[in-house]
């Protein structure tokens, strides 16, 4: 007996046919209709598309119509009508945006870009390899939708649109190969592991679902080479012998118990040599280091793959280092070893203060809300107090790795970064008193500011996506950030002349320059402005006299285009010689990822120039043209005059071109008069 087929192909044909023709009459009425009045033939083109786009074979059918749709008008007046800007990291949050438009629109511009990289569509501003490039990034950056069914929230939230967002990845994916997509992911997971951020589960998360599908027979990425994808997968699974197949922890540990000095010594070696290599800890990592604290400070610094500060430092406070692993590192916060590894490596355990105030820290009985607020985030396993060890050892070791989250405060976690990288003792300070006392208090002027009291910072929603003690204190910084902001209401000029030395620390020098006026928001002195920067900062200018302390900097971000974004905080750390003897700035940049290309050639880098783990750098007259604020010593005048007005005129014109473009007197202001950052 046949069986009835389960799919009728023929009448999906028939209706994909059916909804293509309605597709073509409307392309075809909106592009008879003039600019003008696209608009109102807008709605009708984007329901016709999401029907063809919901059926078997309707994602071919839009790409082959791609060209039709962007000379039609379907883009005119978004970004999407300029692809060769368009940034594959926003892909994603487009298309789960829940927005059906929003998604209709976004699954267009890929299918275009499809055709762009399938020869089909010669675009007149984005080439076919760069078009492959970014839908190789976007698959990248959306593995689940290639591998995983909608959710039942995404099915409840998005209804049918949920997986027509899938059969597209799937699509795109058929069309450009599997095999690039784990190369572009894994190096992007390279890129941003080499900025040694804190919070590393979104990395994670990606390596353990690539070493999932890797070892599926029936998936796609089986036998995808993905250059570096084993050191990643290696260093979190299978780091060592006693771990190369994932055995389990208790099996792990077992196999610690039966070994000799010199297995341990070669196990130890194994996981830090990984460790300091990748940026990433594996779990089995944690519980060896739990288990050689029983058994030899020496191959406890082996585990750590201590330099010789780091050695001393361990051998001479071996008590409080013993206790910081009991309670803060396990399986669950293995991350933190790393950051333990650097501590000790700064030194910093030298300077008086630091010990006793980690032992308070290990002592602290946190308040109510604060174990609230850290177990809704992390969970229960393990404490809250053991979480916020955790989070302390990690900033103390990569002040540069704070991140500010999906949030505006870059304000505050420049303030921790900064007190971590500078004075670490205070840092600790602040931190008890937010997960003690619930309240903060600093001072503006000589008058207390109490988080408490203060009305609401910038941050409009709670803060979740951050690491447990910028968890706990973010909240408290922000709101004393927007005070101080509005005690200096009425005063003339930019708030950030009387705020950026109270909220940062002494070391913010109170001389103070910008190159706008609040007022109007035009440009404004921008010579003077940058002759100054350059005796402050430049050391051909300022004596070769490089920066003592980390100063507090605000620059305007562009996109790709080179269009005004927005006001931002970051921190000159640096300025000096790169290996190619070109004079560049090194900054941090609060922003979770410092690798962004703001226009008219100006892309920032994070290796390969001279940086350290966590430093963004740029040339010198590149970053000068994206500078709005910053601090100098005020009786430090220098000789403006000497700078020479070729290399002044050369970053003006990289204003004009940019951000400046209409806030020349007398111009069109692009965005808030109020500079913010």
């Amino acid at each position: 007996m046949l069986l009835k087929p389960t799919v009728d192909v023929h009448g999906a044909s028939a209706t994909l046919d059916k909804r293509v023709a309605s597709l073509d009459d409307a392309i075809r009425v909106m592009a008879e209709t003039r600019d003008f009045g696209k608009h109102t033939k807008l709605r009708r083109i984007l329901e016709a598309l999401r029907r063809v786009l919901v059926q078997p074979g309707g994602a071919a059918a839009v790409q082959a119509r791609a060209r039709a749709l962007e000379e039609a008008g379907l883009f005119l007046g978004t970004d999407w009508a300029t692809p060769e800007i368009l940034i594959p990291a926003l892909v994603g949050p487009g298309l789960h945006a829940g927005d059906a438009d929003t998604v209709v629109m976004e699954a267009c511009s890929e299918l275009r870009t499809l055709a762009v990289a399938r020869g089909d569509y010669a675009h007149p501003t984005l080439s076919a390899e760069d078009a492959r490039e970014f839908l190789s990034q976007v698959l990248a950056l959306n593995l689940e939708l290639l591998f995983t069914p909608p959710t039942e929230a995404e099915r409840s939230r998005q209804g049918r649109t949920a997986q027509l967002i899938r059969d597209l990845f799937r699509h795109v994916a058929d069309e450009i190969g599997y095999e690039s997509v784990l190369d572009k992911l894994v190096e992007e997971i390279w890129r941003i592991l080499r900025q040694r951020p804190i919070q590393v589960d979104q990395v994670q998360s990606l390596i353990t679902r690539i070493a999932i599908y890797r070892g599926d027979p029936e998936g796609d990425l089986g036998n995808a080479p993905g250059q570096g994808i084993d050191r990643l997968i290696s260093a979190l699974f299978g780091t060592t012998e006693a771990c190369r197949e994932d055995p389990g922890v208790e099996v792990f540990r077992a196999r610690l118990e039966a070994m000799d000095d010199g297995g341990l010594q070669y196990e130890a070696t194994g996981f830090a040599r990984a460790m300091h290599d990748t940026g990433l800890v594996s779990p089995y990592h944690a519980e060896l280091l739990r288990f050689l604290r029983h058994k030899s400070d020496y191959l406890l610094g082996e585990a750590l793959g201590l330099s010789e500060t780091g050695r001393n430092s361990l051998l001479r406070h071996r008590d409080l280092i013993h206790r910081l692993i009991e309670v803060a590192v396990h399986t669950q916060t293995a991350q933190c070893v790393y950051g333990l590894a650097l501590l000790l490596d700064r030194g910093i355990l030298h300077a008086a203060p630091m010990v006793p105030a980690l032992w308070r820290q290990l002592g602290l009985e946190l308040s109510e809300k604060s174990r609230e607020r850290l177990t809704a985030v992390f969970g229960d396993e393990p404490g809250p107090e053991a979480r916020l060890i955790a989070g302390v050892l990690s900033m103390l070791g990569l002040p540069l790795g704070v991140g500010q989250g999906d949030n505006p405060t870059c304000q505050s976690a420049r303030a921790l970064s900064m007190w971590a990288y500078n004075d670490p003792d205070y840092l600790l300070q602040i931190v008890v008193w937010a997960a003690r006392d619930d309240e903060i208090v600093m001072h503006f002027e000589g008058q207390p500011i109490s988080s408490n009291d203060s009305a609401g910072g910038v941050a409009s929603t709670p803060q979740t996506d951050l690491d447990p003690v910028s968890l706990l204190v973010v909240p408290h910084l922000d709101r004393i950030y927007a005070e101080m902001g509005r005690r200096c209401i009425g005063r003339p000029g930019d708030p950030h002349r009387w705020v950026n030395p109270e909220f940062h620390g002494w070391w913010a020098a109170r001389g103070f320059r910008i190159n706008v006026d609040v007022e109007t928001g035009n440009l404004i002195d921008l010579d003077n402005f940058l002759r100054q920067f350059h005796v402050s900062y430049h050391p051909a200018y300022n004596g070769g006299q490089p920066l003592i302390h980390p100063q507090p900097a605000g620059v305007a971000v562009t996109d790709s285009a080179a269009r005004y974004v927005g006001w931002h905080a970051i921190t000159i750390l640096r300025v000096t010689a790169d290996p190619q003897e070109v004079t560049r700035v090194y900054f941090y940049n609060p922003n979770n990822d410092s690798g962004q290309d703001w226009g008219d050639g100006v892309v920032v880098s994070t290796a390969g120039n001279g940086e350290r783990f966590g430093e963004a750098s740029l040339p010198f007259d590149q970053f000068a043209s994206r500078l709005y604020i910053f601090h100098t010593d005020p009786l430090e005048h220098g000789e403006p005059e000497k700078v020479p007005a070729e290399d002044v005129t050369r970053i003006i014109d990289y204003i004009e071109r940019s951000w400046g473009a209409n806030r020349l007197p007398g111009g069109t202001l692009q965005a808030s008069k109020t500079p913010r950052t």
